[in-house]
C-alpha cells in the first residue's frame, strides 16, 4: 500500500511535536528535581547553622546578625559527643542529596558546606577540644570586645550573665586538658613557658580588671542610674565570678597542667598521629595534600625565592654575601622603631598610601572601615608581629629590636588591606545573595591565601619604597615557603625545635624573637603554618593563566572581585569559578550593578 506524502509529513509532524513535549518534560522534570536538590540543602545548612550559631552562644542582635547571648557554650566532653552527632547526621545528610541535580551556586554552596562540617567533625574526633590553646591563642582571652562596648542594655546584661558562667565554663575545660593529659594528648610544654603569665591581669578587682573596658563605653542611650546599676553589678561579678576563677586557673595551669604536658613535639607522636596530622592538613590547606608532598613544594618555593632574595641584595648594593646580608638587616639600628608610636606611624601611612591605590585593583569597594592597635600587653611578648580582622589591625610594640621596619609595608598589606581587613569587609558588604553560614565562614587557605597574594601585589602597587622594603616581602614570602618544610618536618619528618629555628633563621631576615615565637606557634599549632603559601600558590598560577589566556582583556579588578566575592572557600573550589571566569573571558562579575 503506497502511503501519501500527506501523510508521512503529518505523521513526521506529530513525532516531532510529541518528541518536543518529550523534551520539555524531561527538561521539566531535571529543573523540577533540580530546585529539590537546591531546596533539601538549603534546609540542611541553614538548620544546621542556627543550631551551631546556638551552640556556641550566639543570639540574633535585631539588625540580621548573630551578637553573643546570655551564656557561654558549654565544652565537656559530653556535649563535644553530642555536636559530633549532629555532624556525622549532617554529613550523611548532604551525601544522600544528588550533587548532579544541584544548581551550580548550590554547588558551592554544598562543596562549602562540607568542608566546614567535616573539619568540625574533626577536631571533635580527634579531640582538639582537650588542649584549647597554643603558644599564642587561649581560651581565657577574648572573652570581652576588643574595641568599645555594646549597643544596648540588654547586651550589657547578656555580659554580665557570661562572665557569671565563667567558673562553670573554665571547670570544663580543666576538666577536658586533663582528659588530655591522662591520653598523651597536649601542647608541648616548651611552646607554654611564661603563657599562664597572660592569666595575671584578670586578678585585679574593679576597674583595674580587662574586664571592665566595655564600661567605658556605655551609651548614652542608656538612663543614668540603670548605667549605675550596671557598673555596681559588673563589679560585683567581676571579684565574685571572675576573679575567682582566673585564679582557680593560673593555679591550675601552674601547678597541674604546665607541668604534666608532653614533651614530644610532633604531632605524630600523639594519639592517632598520623591520622590526626592528615585531618588537619586537610582542615587548614582545604587540599588533599600529603606532608612528603608539602615538603617538596616548600624546597622548590625556597629555591625560587632565594634567586630573587639575590638580586635583591645586589639592588641594595651591600658587599657581602645573603648570610651576612640578614645579620645586617637584623642588627643594624637604621631598620628599627625608636617608638610604638614610630611603628603604628609607619603601618598608618602604609595603609593610607594603599587606599589610594584600591581603585585600580577592585571593582567593589566596602564601606567598612578598620583601625589600627597595638597589641595588648598581656600578650604581647608571645605574640606575632600583627593580625588583622575585620574591625582591626593589631601591630606588636612589644621588644621593638625586634620588629624590624623593613617589614613592615609586607605585613601591612597582609593585615589590614588589600588583606585581612578589607577582605573580611568584602564578606559582608559585596553584591551577591550567599547563604549566612558561607558569609560568616573563614577557611585558612583561602583566607591567609589572599592576604599572602596581597603583599607581592604591593609590588604592582609600588609601595615598597627601598630594596630594603622589596627584600622585607621576599623574607615574609620566603617565611612562607619554609613554613611548608618546617611544619611538615617537625609533625612528620620529626624536627627538633632548634632544627626548625636554625632552618627559618638561615632562609629569612626574621629577629631572634619572631622566629622562636613563629616555631613554638608551628609546634603548638599543627598544619595551621601550611595555608598561606599553598593558597597563594593558587592564586599567582591562576592569575598567570588568566593573563595568558585573555591577553589585553584580563582586567586584574575583575580578577580580585571573583575571589573576594565569593567570600571563604575550599580551594577546590577557588580554582573552579576561577577556571570558569577565564572561560566565560574575564567578566566583569558586577556588571550592571550600581556599586
Amino acid at each position: 500500500m503506497k502511503i501519501s506524502r500527506a501523510v508521512l509529513l503529518g505523521t513526521a509532524l506529530v513525532l516531532a511535536v510529541a518528541s518536543a513535549h518529550s523534551a520539555q518534560a524531561a527538561a521539566q522534570a531535571a529543573a523540577a528535581h533540580g530546585a529539590a536538590a537546591d531546596q533539601r540543602l538549603q534546609q540542611l545548612y541553614e538548620a544546621e547553622y542556627a543550631w551551631r550559631q546556638q551552640e556556641m552562644g550566639q543570639v540574633r542582635d535585631g539588625k540580621g546578625g548573630w551578637r553573643a547571648g546570655a551564656y557561654l557554650p558549654r565544652v565537656d566532653a559530653d556535649t563535644q559527643a553530642r555536636r559530633l552527632a549532629r555532624w556525622e547526621r549532617s554529613l550523611a545528610e548532604l551525601a544522600a542529596i544528588p550533587t548532579a541535580e544541584l544548581s551550580p551556586e548550590a554547588a558551592i554552596n554544598a562543596a562549602v558546606f562540607r568542608q566546614i562540617v567535616t573539619t568540625l567533625a574533626d577536631e571533635v574526633r580527634y579531640r582538639t577540644y582537650e588542649a584549647p590553646l597554643n603558644s599564642d591563642t587561649f581560651f581565657w582571652t577574648g572573652l570581652y570586645p576588643r574595641l568599645g562596648g555594646f549597643d544596648s542594655e540588654e547586651a550589657y546584661r547578656d555580659y554580665l550573665a557570661r562572665l557569671r558562667e565563667l567558673p562553670r565554663y573554665f571547670a570544663e575545660h580543666q576538666a577536658n586538658m586533663q582528659a588530655g593529659l591522662g591520653r598523651g594528648y597536649s601542647v608541648p610544654r616548651i611552646t607554654l613557658l611564661g603563657r599562664e603569665n597572660s592569666i595575671e591581669p584578670y586578678l585585679e578587682s574593679g576597674e583595674d580588671n580587662p574586664f571592665w573596658s566595655p564600661m567605658r563605653s556605655l551609651p548614652a542611650s542608656i538612663p543614668a542610674d540603670r548605667q549605675a546599676e550596671l557598673r555596681s553589678s559588673l563589679r560585683a561579678v567581676i571579684d565574685e565570678a571572675v576573679v575567682p576563677a582566673y585564679a582557680e586557673l593560673l593555679q591550675f595551669m601552674r601547678e597541674e597542667y604546665l607541668p604534666r604536658t608532653r614533651e614530644a613535639l610532633a604531632a605524630r607522636d600523639l594519639p592517632d598521629g598520623p591520622e590526626f596530622y592528615r585531618a588537619q592538613i586537610r582542615s587548614f590547606t582545604t587540599l588533599d595534600l600529603t606532608a612528603e608532598e608539602i615538603h617538596a613544594v616548600g624546597l622548590r618555593e625556597i629555591a625560587r625565592i632565594r634567586t630573587e632574595m639575590e638580586a635583591t641584595r645586589e639592588a641594595a648594593g651591600f658587599a657581602g654575601d645573603l648570610p651576612a646580608f640578614l645579620e645586617f638587616l637584623r642588627t643594624d639600628p637604621q631598620f628599627y622603631a625608636k617608638t610604638p608610636r614610630e611603628l603604628l606611624s609607619f603601618t598608618a601611612w602604609v595603609a593610607k598610601r594603599v587606599d589610594g591605590k584600591l581603585a585600580e585593583n577592585l571593582g567593589f569597594l566596602p564601606r567598612r572601615r578598620f583601625t589600627i592597635l597595638p597589641v595588648p600587653d598581656a600578650v604581647a611578648p608571645f605574640y606575632t608581629g600583627g593580625r588583622g580582622g575585620l574591625d582591626s589591625c593589631l601591630f606588636n610594640t612589644w621588644d621593638l629590636p625586634s620588629r624590624p621596619l623593613y617589614t613592615l609595608t609586607a605585613l601591612t598589606l597582609h593585615e589590614c588591606a588589600p588583606g585581612h581587613s578589607l577582605q573580611a569587609a568584602i564578606a559582608q558588604e559585596a553584591p551577591g545573595d550567599i547563604p549566612e553560614f558561607r558569609a560568616n565562614n573563614y577557611f585558612s587557605g583561602y583566607g591567609e591565601g589572599w592576604g599572602l597574594y596581597t603583599e607581592w601585589l604591593g609590588v604592582e602597587m609600588g609601595v615598597y619604597d627601598t630594596p630594603y622594603e622589596h627584600f622585607g616581602r621576599l623574607s615574609y614570602e620566603m617565611w612562607r615557603a619554609a613554613r611548608l618544610v618546617i611544619d611538615t618536618g617537625l609533625h612528620h619528618y620529626g624536627w627538633t625545635r632548634e632544627q626548625a629555628q636554625a632552618y627559618l633563621r638561615d632562609n629569612t631576615a626574621l629577629s631572634e624573637h619572631e622566629l622562636t615565637t613563629e616555631i613554638d606557634r608551628y609546634i603548638s599549632w599543627p598544619g595551621q603554618a601550611l595555608a598561606y603559601k599553598l593558597g597563594e600558590m593558587l592564586i599567582r598560577r591562576k592569575r598567570a593563566e588568566a593573563e595568558t589566556a585573555l591577553g589585553e582583556a584580563f582586567d586584574k579588578r575583575y580578577f580580585h572581585d571573583v575571589i573576594l566575592g565569593l567570600r571563604s572557600v575550599p580551594l577546590p573550589v577557588l580554582e573552579q569559578q576561577l577556571d570558569k571566569w577565564i572561560a566565560e573571558g574575564g567578566p566583569n562579575p558586577y556588571a550592571g550593578m550600581n556599586l
